[in-house]
């Protein structure tokens, strides 16, 4: 036998089995085999039945594909006003319902703060109204209210809007006059950790996914480019990365170019893009690259972050790697292997369709 902790009234209580009276629990035993216009009345039936057995709510919820808060919802009411109220043929459960003063109210405190979960929000209303909300109960009420669950966005410390619309304009500009034998590289580095990172994603319901996890802390580095033309993806492998590496990234665009007059590389401001190694090999006779720097705090201006975010998407979300060598190769194998071979399908992921970003669009949080 399972005892079930349920809410009552913001207090827990154990579900005990065997709480039914012989006479009620015959007349529920009717209502299991009622027509199916009254289909609803026979599954809360059978959900006090098997309570009264000893099933869980977690149990019973699974197997009448249900939420198990709505069938703590059925043993509140059964529990409090009796068979009568459930067996309604119009119930809508025993959800008490906010005023339209009361949901200003919340929602005015909503608008004050970064609720990280439904609990958090159904605590509150239990306290300031005297109300219990099941958590699918919440969700629902929260989603009528104009309310949803999302992420926030990260956005740069420091937003000039003028130096982007600036960057952009002369974006166009060059993209719209490039000659033939010229061509235009986006570049930065990332550091990708040997750590799983679980992702969201569609599983069925109570599998209870999960993935192994690593305690290594190791890196890999890699220094790379990105053509959106051609979606040619030169990269460099560095112990660490700096002016060195970006001198060893340049050569390789340059090499992978025999036959362009000028190529375009834009970079951010990193203090190794603006190294003296990097001037010493500029400075060099018919060098073909010409260094664009981006406007400071502008990664959404640079593509390959779009191209970082992607390869993370194919290697490191919810992928156990045992070795660091084995989660190196996985790195390289999708930078030589897959890009190549799948870049079409990445394109749309990886664009140059820039936008402004303003602290003034959002609802910054403090």
């Amino acid at each position: 036998m399972v005892d079930v902790l349920v809410a009552m009234d913001s207090v827990f209580y154990m579900i005990h089995p065997n709480f039914l009276s012989a006479g009620s629990r015959l007349e529920l035993e009717r209502c299991l085999r009622r027509h199916r216009e009254e289909y609803g009345i026979a599954r809360r039936a059978n959900a006090i039945l098997l309570l009264d057995k000893g099933k869980s709510c977690a149990e019973i919820a699974e197997f009448l594909y249900l939420d198990d808060d709505t069938i703590r919802g059925w043993y509140k009411a059964f529990r409090q006003e009796g068979w009568d109220t459930l067996a309604l043929d119009g119930w809508q459960g025993g959800q008490s319902r906010l005023t339209p003063d009361e949901e200003t109210k919340l929602s005015a405190w909503l608008e004050g703060r970064f609720c990280h979960s439904a609990g958090e929000i159904r605590a509150f209303i239990t306290a300031a109204f005297g109300l219990y909300y099941s958590h699918s109960g919440c969700l629902k009420m929260l989603g009528r209210l104009g309310f949803e669950y999302r992420k926030p966005r990260a956005l740069p410390r420091v937003a000039d809007e003028d130096k982007q619309a600036e960057f952009i304009a002369f974006y166009q500009d060059l993209m719209t006059k490039l000659p033939a034998d010229e061509a235009v590289y986006f570049a930065d580095a990332v550091h990708p950790e040997h750590q799983t990172k679980p992702a969201f994603g569609w599983v069925r319901k109570g599998s209870n996914p999960a993935v192994k996890t690593t305690a290594g802390r190791g890196r890999v580095n890699i220094h790379g480019a990105v053509c959106l033309e051609n979606f040619d993806v030169p990269f460099v492998e560095p112990v660490t990365v700096d002016g060195d590496s970006a001198v060893q990234l340049l050569a390789k665009i340059e090499a992978n170019n025999p036959s362009k007059s000028l190529i375009h590389v834009i970079w951010d401001n990193a203090a190794y893009h603006r190294c003296a190694a990097v001037k010493k090999w500029l400075s060099r006779p018919k060098c073909r690259i010409h260094l664009i720097q981006l406007p400071a705090y502008c990664p959404h201006l640079n593509p390959i972050e779009r191209l970082w975010a992607v390869l993370h998407a194919h290697v490191t979300h919810n992928r156990f790697y045992p070795t660091q060598k084995q989660f190196a190769n996985a790195i390289l194998h999708f930078l030589r292997n897959t890009i190549p071979k799948k870049w079409t399908d990445f394109r749309s992921q990886v664009s140059d369709n820039f936008r402004i970003i303003s602290h003034q669009n959002f609802r910054v949080l403090e």
